[in-house]
């Protein structure tokens, strides 16, 4: 086997990303780092690299422990990839995103950048670490929604 692997091909083999074209454009965004260095979808990885990937607000680390150029089942995917995101980014998978609804007039538009960048700041400021009592379970529509609706 040879000694280095794309970079693309990689992350859809250890199922990343669920087609080729998708890491792709993930590093054509710089949305993928190879030892903090921002790689082209061409660009070779190798055993013992650590690749960044940045998918919506959550930046997973994976160490590189074997290379492979055909995609694997998600139980082998240990022995290929050894996961290290921390876990106050795992986190960010379950914030509250609803909390951070700003309500805008009907007929109001996109956000500005100037809007973005805000709410972006507000974003920043979340503790995930310390979520507060009712939003933990923000996401849960089982019976209460019965209970409460009828």
């Amino acid at each position: 086997m040879a000694d280095s692997v794309r970079i693309d091909k990689f992350l859809w083999a250890i199922r990343v990303y669920k087609t080729r074209s998708e890491a792709t454009e993930a590093c054509n965004g710089n949305k993928v780092k190879i030892d903090g260095v921002p790689a082209k979808p061409s660009r070779p990885v190798k055993i013992g690299q650590k690749v960044e990937v940045r998918k919506g607000a959550v930046l997973f680390t994976y160490k590189v422990k074997a290379l492979l150029e055909n995609r694997v089942g998600a139980k082998l995917v240990d022995s290929y990839a050894e996961n290290l995101t921390p876990e106050e980014e795992l986190r960010k998978l379950h914030a509250p995103t609803e909390t951070f609804f700003v309500r805008r007039d009907r007929g109001a538009g996109r956000p500005t950048k100037k809007d973005r960048r805000e709410m972006q700041e507000v974003w920043d400021t979340v503790d995930f670490e310390h979520i507060p009592e009712g939003f933990q379970d923000f996401g849960d529509d089982s019976e209460d929604d019965e209970e409460d609706y009828g």
